[in-house]
């Protein structure tokens, strides 16, 4: 049994680090652990590893950023071993490499799977948290590690009727495991963000009717998806250190950076050339930060605004639908640009229709289907593509409790509060991996989530070294961080988009703050790297 200062007076049901969730974060995390010599456990909600790449499944869901960035980086053989088989991979794939990674480490031997975690209580008199999940009943440990992802639970649908439906109803973050047959059948599609603008093409290729019910849309770019070659690999292998360096440096984690200060560096006819570059490689990224001033300067953005806009009408043949999908109130890049395959020429096919419930409301869902203010569709399967309660909704599905018996829900009525988005005021021993308060979800999460996991693992091998059993984030430092994360953001375009999940404005009810960190991937690990080479100012240790 470990020895270390962090399992002084450990008994065989205390661990050293308690993990919840088995997707890219729990499983890092556990290696780490292993290699500082602590003993850890892993609690999943689901029957295996993947984390929302298991739970999500629904035909057409790909990543956005390329296979060769998302991915580990942290250990080299597994780089070279592992082989992708498409530019951009699917869900299968990318689910076989998680698969792949927990069985190459060993790590289900320290995974309790179908192990929902329901609430956590931090005993302070033993400087212990105590965590009860469904199934396994309670674990004991001196460290909690949240790995719960940020966007991993579902939005709650609040339409009236909706349990009223006599036909299939499904949710594309609950994908059935068997494939869904949609042949002859009269199906709706509520929600045109990024999961609907992946399944809406797939579902039209045999649905006999499909209704596309959309509130707001979004922009897309075509992803010219293709399979990877042997030369591919070969130039990716020996570019892979470069490829790091950039993606650990950048901007959003990935090899996009601008091409100049401003959009206005370029005449007309040159920024039209270099938009066509872009969108014709599916390059989302690179055309979301093309310029510096892109995401700042607001008549900057009108022009990827109005390029976009001009490529929708391109691909749409009805003018009028194509005035439906583009987006008015939404600046480009204020929410991650979409990829699709087909997307905007599905809405050309015979058996497509789209309704903008904005202008047409849904007043309810009925046995038979939608009743819209216009009047009603009958519908035999419907799918909620509703989206997520980003950043903040897994943490506070849990009743998680810290110092005194303070509710994190209670602390965060107002909006989340954490110190780098790693450790929360209230609640010591407790980290979080790509929180509210970090570049998360405005990034390539693999970037973000390897950063993050090596931070703790440092963290608590500083703690081991000196001797330190309990941190919490100080709440003057706290509140300072919680400052610039809204100055930094203030200073953008993003708060300007009063409709974007990253506000939490896609959840009824839910506290607007930005809630991502934006000033960049490179320079929010620069800082964290500076906190822990100072010796953690704005923690407090015991």
């Amino acid at each position: 049994m470990n020895r270390d200062p962090l399992a002084s007076g450990v008994t065989t049901d205390l661990l050293d680090v308690l993990i919840v969730g088995a997707g890219w974060s729990g499983m890092y995390m556990l290696h780490r652990c292993r290699e500082l010599g602590l003993r850890a456990r892993v609690l999943e909600a689901a029957p295996s590893v993947g984390g929302a790449w298991y739970w999500n499944r629904y035909p057409g869901l790909r990543c956005d950023v390329e296979s060769y960035e998302y991915s580990y980086s942290f250990d080299q053989s597994l780089q070279r071993e592992w082989v992708w088989s498409e530019r951009f991979p699917s869900q299968p794939e990318i689910l076989a490499y998680a698969n792949h990674v927990a069985d190459r480490y060993d790590l289900r031997r320290d995974i309790e799977f179908e192990a929902r975690v329901n609430a956590a209580c931090f005993r302070g008199d033993e400087c212990v948290w105590e965590v009860t999940a469904s199934r396994i009943g309670t674990r004991r440990a001196r460290f909690l590690v949240m790995a719960t992802g940020a966007l991993s639970i579902p939005k709650k649908t609040d339409i009236p009727g909706l349990d009223d439906f006599g036909g299939t109803l499904i949710h594309t973050a609950d994908w059935p495991s068997e494939p869904v047959d949609f042949t002859g059948k009269r199906v709706g599609v509520i929600g045109t963000g990024s999961t609907g603008v992946q399944v809406i093409p797939v579902i039209a290729e045999t649905a006999r009717q499909l209704h596309v019910f959309q509130r707001t849309p979004s922009y897309s770019v075509p992803a010219h998806n293709r399979p990877l070659t042997e030369e591919d690999r070969t130039r990716t292998l020996e570019r892979y250190d470069e490829i790091r360096h950039i993606q650990r440096t950048s901007a959003i984690g990935t090899l996009a950076k601008p091409v100049a200060k401003s959009a206005f560096d370029l005449d007309d006819a040159a920024r039209r050339e270099l938009y066509d570059a872009k969108y014709g490689k599916g390059l989302a990224f690179e055309l979301m930060v093309a310029f510096e001033d892109m995401l700042i300067n607001e008549e900057a953005n009108r022009t990827a605004q109005e390029y976009l806009a001009s490529r929708i009408r391109e691909r749409v043949k009805d003018p009028a639908v194509a005035d439906i999908l583009i987006p008015k109130e939404q600046f480009v890049g204020t929410r991650r640009i979409c990829l699709d395959t087909g997307y905007y020429e599905t809405y050309n096919r015979d058996n497509v229709t789209l309704k903008d419930v904005v202008r047409d409301p849904i007043r309810r869902i009925t046995r038979e289907g939608v009743e819209l203010a216009s009047g009603h569709i009958d519908l035999d399967t419907l799918v909620l593509a509703t989206g997520f309660d980003a950043m903040t909704g897994a943490l506070l599905a849990m009743d998680i409790r810290g110092t005194g018996g303070v509710r994190l829900r209670e602390r965060w009525s107002q909006g989340p509060r954490s110190l780098l988005g790693l450790a929360i005021h209230g609640f010591p021993n407790l980290f979080t991996i790509t929180g509210p308060g970090s570049p998360a979800v405005f990034s390539n999460m693999f970037v973000s989530i390897e950063q993050h996991v090596e931070w703790i693992a440092d963290c608590l091998a500083f703690m081991q070294q000196h001797g330190h059993s309990r941190i919490e984030a100080g709440e003057a430092a706290q509140e300072a961080w919680v400052g610039h994360v809204s100055e930094v953001a203030n200073a953008t375009l993003f708060p300007r988009d009063k409709h974007s999940w990253y506000l939490g404005a896609n959840v009824p009810g839910k506290p607007r703050v930005f809630m991502p960190y934006v000033a960049g991937v490179g320079v929010y690990r620069e800082y964290c790297t500076n906190v822990a080479k100072q010796g953690y100012p704005g923690f407090e240790f015991a």
